[in-house]
């Protein structure tokens, strides 16, 4: 059997193929089509003629987060409670700008007008204080059918607890509209308290569904015969049919098949505990790994806040097609804007004329022309000049100060963003190893690590792809929670076994459709709060009495005190995976002939080596400065840094004593 990861990028559709049967992968990579991304991802089984039956592919998609980001979900109505039309414009009230007196005032998801309010209330302890009728179900289908929405959204207060209302509003809207109608139900989608973020993220689900959908019904019909996955964003794998069920749970979904092949490709050289970045065309992806990728229900997308389990990272806009410009004080500025894959870089001669990341590469030589994508796309270095040289003027610089600077303000940006997900947390960057992947990261590695006073750092084989890498090693997963909001010595073991026990039955019933009937681990975790705090800490789940005293120990450790206060249990959690998948790295071999040569770059006096990756042999020592070339990617290795390739072909960095480096 074959499998097929594939991660579609701003930039480029990233694709990795194993061959189960010779152990063996193959990578390749296509200019992403952001218009219909399924339109790349069928150039590229065009370009290796692969037959799709007995193909198992697994999908990164950004569908749903560009739906979002970009405000192009379809026409949806926002069901709630009467007098709770406003909650989701009203949102948390926080503002980004503190004393900003006039912020910039932005449309609601939803319409007003498309908040419908229907006259049903449970109160807190789950007790029905007003039901709907006959009548006002009758309603809500003529204001349904007055409206013409793609999709609905359900949220009533309390629906964690009861429901049954929920479900009656659901059965009324689909025998209504025959199904035509994507539904999106909190008690389903979000069973948590807290009503803004259940309601957004309800919404969100539903906002964005029918594109999901139509998008795999889609790619299923032009690679007929192949197993279609999808990545979530909490690093496992869901079918098709899940992932157009709840594409709310996909937002992260190229970002968390990076961290997950950064996960399984420093485990092979034996590292666990790592400082991630993930360097593409548009964007750079921070996180860090202490042995287990790190989760958190409190993920934004854009201005929302999405709760749902993802993948623990900090994004920001940072990338190889960042566009360079000159403020009107004079100062340099680079992204957060992007020149994504159309036009793209000036360099790839596509209509772009500003100044990119890629372009500032291009003009110090760190980027050669004829090596781009092994050879298939050649830059136009000219073109790379007559950007940059348009932010040289402006700032009456030479050009190659220009591009020294473009690349010393994206390093900065990345640089704070480690510190984000290290130093603020109380890491130290120095424990960790720094494992850079993604197009363009491995020209940055060493700038990043001196800046942290890093010594170690890891840039995967085929770093280029390794978002697609982490799709083929992702196990398949579904996560399942609901509220209790119970006084922990309230509790009893019993009782909580038997709604885990619930939640394991519909968790394995959704795993089932693209686990088929292997063997399953369940991870069982509960968040736990002193009474009256708004936050909460997740533990995994024990009695009652051992759980009190952990999560005591825990709130020390966090915040430096505990507290003599009742505490309670506020989220059971369920994360169910199946077995792992067959892919595996192959031990490196060198694939080709070594062939070194050399080549200017500015600010060195003497000619730097190149190396192709592809002939580099294992134990094999790189002393900087050199230039690794290879299909997915460049790697440069700066003066005072070593790299030597490991049995797996990862290159691993370390940098020599500070006394001499430059």
């Amino acid at each position: 059997m074959a499998y097929l990861g594939v991660d579609t990028g701003g930039t480029f559709t990233d694709f990795i193929l194993f061959d189960e049967t010779t152990s063996t992968t193959a990578i390749h990579k296509v200019l992403s089509t952001p218009d219909a991304p399924d339109r790349a991802i069928m150039q590229g089984l065009a370009d290796w003629n692969i037959d799709t039956n007995d193909l198992l592919l697994v999908h990164g998609s950004t569908v749903a987060t560009n739906a979002v980001l970009e405000g192009k979900g379809v026409r949806t109505v926002y069901i709630t409670n009467k007098g709770l039309a406003d909650v989701l414009a009203i949102g948390r009230q926080a503002r980004k700008e503190l004393y900003n007196l006039q912020p910039e005032k932005k449309p609601p998801l939803i319409p007003h007008e498309h908040c419908l309010e229907v006259d049903t209330r449970l109160s807190a302890t789950g007790e029905a204080l007003a039901t709907l009728n006959q009548d006002g179900l009758q309603r809500l289908r003529e204001q349904i059918e007055t409206l013409a929405p793609q999709a609905v959204a359900i949220n009533l207060l309390f629906s964690f607890i009861d429901d049954t209302e929920e479900k009656r509003i659901e059965a009324a809207i689909a025998e209504q509209s025959r199904d035509v109608i994507f539904i999106s139900r909190s008690s389903d989608v979000l069973p948590e308290y807290k009503e803004y973020e259940r309601g957004i993220t309800t919404t969100l689900n539903a906002y964005v569904g029918p594109l999901m959908q139509r998008y795999l019904q889609r790619l299923e019909q032009q690679a007929p015969g192949c197993r279609l996955a999808v990545m979530q964003s909490s690093g496992g794998t869901a079918s098709a049919h899940q992932a157009g069920r709840y594409p709310v749970q996909l937002l992260l979904s190229g970002p968390a098949g990076g961290l997950k092949g950064a996960q399984f490709s420093a485990a092979k050289s034996g590292f666990d505990r790592l400082l991630s970045f993930d360097m593409g065309g548009t964007s750079t992806d921070v996180s860090i790994i202490d042995q287990e990728i790190g989760f958190t229900t409190e993920g934004r997308i854009g201005d929302y806040p999405v709760a749902v389990p993802m993948v623990d990272m900090h994004t920001i806009g940072a990338g190889g097609g960042s566009i360079a410009s000159v403020d009107a004080g004079g100062l340099l500025l680079v992204g957060p804007e992007s020149a994504g894959a159309d036009p793209g870089p000036a360099c790839y001669g596509k209509g772009g004329t500003r100044p990119t990341v890629t372009d500032a590469n291009v003009v110090l030589g760190r980027l050669l022309p004829d090596a781009f994508l092994g050879g298939r796309m050649v830059l136009d270095k000219a073109k790379s000049e007559q950007a940059v040289k348009t932010v040289a003027d402006r700032l009456e610089m030479s050009m190659h100060q220009a591009a020294t600077g473009i690349i010393d303000v994206v390093n900065d940006h990345m640089v704070r963003a480690l510190r984000v997900m290290s130093v603020q947390r109380g890491e130290d960057p120095k424990d960790y190893t720094l494992v850079s992947f993604g197009g363009a990261g491995g020209l940055h590695v060493c700038a990043l690590a001196d800046a942290l006073q890093m010594t170690s750092a890891l840039v995967p084989a085929n770093a280029g792809v390794l978002s697609a890498l982490g799709m083929l090693a992702a196990e398949p997963s579904r996560e399942r929670s609901l509220t209790i909001n119970m006084l922990l010595k309230d509790c009893t073991t019993a009782d909580i076994n038997e709604q885990f026990r619930q939640l394991h039955e519909i968790a394995e019933q959704e795993l089932r459709e693209i686990a088929g009937d292997c063997g399953m681990l369940a991870q069982y975790s509960v968040d736990l709060r002193y009474r009256g705090q708004s936050y909460t800490l997740n533990l995994l789940w024990d009695t009652p009495e051992d759980l009190e005293y952990a999560f005591h120990e825990l709130h020390e450790t966090q915040y430096g005190h505990r507290m003599a206060i009742d505490v309670e249990l506020v989220n059971l959690r369920l994360r169910l995976t199946g077995e792992k998948p067959a892919f595996d790295l192959p031990e490196w071999q060198a694939t080709a002939e070594a062939q070194e040569r050399f080549t200017t770059l500015y600010g060195f006096e003497e000619p730097v080596r190149v190396l192709a990756r592809d002939a580099l042999q294992v134990d094999q020592l790189i002393h900087g400065p050199a230039l690794i070339t290879e299909t997915t990617s460049t790697t440069w290795i700066d003066q005072g840094w070593q790299a030597s390739v490991d049995r797996w072909g990862n290159l691993l960095f370390h940098a020599n004593s500070r006394s001499d480096r430059v």
